[in-house]
């Protein structure tokens, strides 16, 4: 059986309050070996209840981060939470930092204060960053080489080709999303076609942009085989080769297991 890893899921979210135990058990039953379950809001109270599902459940791993619309919380004292939570032994991952000039629900200038530290801390930790980067792909880049992480990962990838091969000349994994399924994403599918599949991974960023045939309704991370399938499709290869090498890339960059070994 091939295994797939969902890297970027908001399993904290509310809108998986009614049957969360399901929906892990749906993904179990998919075929998903881990879940990645993201910090990304109302301060660090989504970092610490996504350690908490990590933490009772052998396959989801967490991450600690200020996603940019609340960058404007960021102070010191945020700072320290986020370092001390990031050292727990489930969590893998500074994120999900970044830019967010689209929405712009925090200052731009604070935005880019937030990320920097963000940064900072992943590097002085020696963990991957996952990165949101919307409507501000060339700033964002320009933070990443004056900063030099050296693992990371740009989630639900939006960029061009062009921005997506700068990414990985630096180290950076390219992050699938349910985009990739729809009729016009014609960008992002040259990306998954050009991109080797070395540095290619699968996300669903639910509850947000569930793939076809359940675009529009709740997305969750059983659905991350439709991902596998269409990359398949576009590079001519095996489902089981797609999910395969994904799962080594998420294993490689997150430290997926290195837990439970003996």
């Amino acid at each position: 059986m091939s295994f797939l890893v969902d890297t970027h899921a908001h399993l904290d979210f509310a809108d998986f309050d009614p049957d969360r135990d399901q929906v892990i058990e749906r993904a179990k039953k998919a075929g998903l070996k881990w879940m990645v379950s993201i910090g990304s809001g109302e301060g660090i109270k989504s970092a610490e209840q996504s350690l908490k599902l990590a933490e009772a459940n052998p396959m989801i791993y967490s991450t600690a981060g200020i996603h940019p619309h609340d960058a404007k919380l960021w102070s010191p004292e945020i700072r320290d939470e986020i370092i001390d939570l990031a050292q727990k032994q489930k969590q893998v991952a500074i994120g999900e930092i970044g830019l967010d000039f689209a929405k712009e629900y925090s200052p731009r200038e604070i935005q880019e204060k937030a990320f920097r530290e963000q940064m900072e801390i992943a590097n002085e930790l020696d963990l991957p960053v996952v990165i949101h980067s919307r409507n501000a792909h060339n700033e964002t880049l320009k933070i990443i080489k004056e900063l030099k992480p050296e693992k990371g990962v740009m989630h639900c990838y939006s960029g061009s080709l062009e921005l997506a091969k700068q990414l990985i000349k630096i180290g950076f994994y390219i992050s699938i999303p349910g985009v990739i399924t729809f009729k016009n994403a014609r960008q992002l599918v040259e990306v998954a076609k050009e991109i080797p599949l070395e540095y290619l991974l699968l996300e669903t960023d639910c509850p947000f942009l569930a793939p076809e045939p359940w675009r529009g309704k709740r997305n969750e991370p059983a659905y991350v085989k439709y991902m596998a399938e269409k990359i398949s499709q576009i590079k001519n290869l095996s489902f089981e080769q797609v999910a395969q090498k994904t799962t080594t890339n998420a294993e490689m960059i997150f430290g997926l297991g290195r837990d439970q070994k003996n």
